[in-house]
């Protein structure tokens, strides 16, 4: 199968990858059976983080709103109570995104391996082992849990733009936002480049070497997660989106051997 490769370093390109790869799905049906396990936990942990994000808005965070009877009062308390609500929103995005991928993963990553078979890119179809998918999901799980510590450290890091006087917000928000981006571009084109055991300076320069293109590509998939009840069906699009998005951009990194690119770096 043929891969479409007008203009592939736009953001337009890497902002519709992941709709692409929604597309790649319904037109695959064996596909089908790699996104139905992981269906099935998104869905637990999205009903989870939801339930849990609720409680704790009711239980802590009403609580902790001032109440009065002067029009301020009010004011302040729906006030409050909006950016609670958004607060608490961004809580349950997070933990159901970290969660859902980490958990997932060794699934997503052989949702990835089939795409690739299907598109002409892979090793060919392979007799299923117990062993070497418990190897292979050992590896993924590794490699998850490293971005995730990873993520969470930097975003913590970030709080601390919050004590800037006036202008620290605002550059939180965008630095956040970047950040969050570029994770979301590691995240699922990393199945396509840990498979062949390629380092991640290879994968940075390929995300660097188009900033257009993965920006667009993050943006795509952060507007997925951002629609209620896409979250649920998301991932496995994105992590298609990602591995037709690899091939389409720059499938010299894929097939050129890790020595070569070692030393060129």
């Amino acid at each position: 199968m043929s891969l479409k490769m007008s203009s592939p370093y736009r953001f337009d390109h890497g902002f519709f990858a992941p709709f692409r790869g929604a597309r790649f799905l319904l037109r695959h049906p064996r596909l089908w059976p790699f996104i139905l396990i992981p269906g099935l936990i998104n869905t637990l942990i999205f009903a989870m983080t939801v339930h849990y994000g609720l409680r704790f808005f009711n239980e802590v965070v009403l609580t902790q709103i001032p109440h009065g009877e002067a029009w301020y009062w009010l004011f302040l308390s729906y006030l409050l109570w909006f950016v609670a609500v958004l607060l608490t929103a961004v809580l349950v995005f997070f933990s159901f995104t970290l969660i859902g991928n980490l958990i997932a993963a060794p699934f997503n990553d052989l949702l990835s391996e089939k795409t690739e078979q299907i598109i002409g890119q892979g090793e060919g179809a392979r007799a299923f082992h117990l062993a070497a998918f418990t190897r292979e999901s050992l590896r993924t799980l590794r490699d998850e849990g490293i971005k995730m510590s990873l993520f969470c450290l930097g975003m913590l890091l970030l709080l601390s733009l919050n004590m800037i006087p006036v202008i620290g917000t605002i550059i939180y928000g965008v630095t956040s936002t970047l950040f969050t981006l570029f994770f979301l571009v590691v995240e699922y084109t990393g199945f396509v480049f840990s498979r062949r055991n390629i380092p991640f300076a290879i994968q940075r320069r390929f995300i660097f070497g188009r900033p257009l293109a993965s920006g667009g590509f993050g943006c795509g998939v952060l507007l997925l997660l951002a629609i209620p009840l896409l979250q649920l069906i998301c991932i496995p699009i994105a992590v298609v989106g990602a591995t037709l998005f690899c091939h389409e951009q720059g499938g010299e990194f894929l097939t050129t051997s890790v020595k070569e690119k070692s030393n060129a770096a």
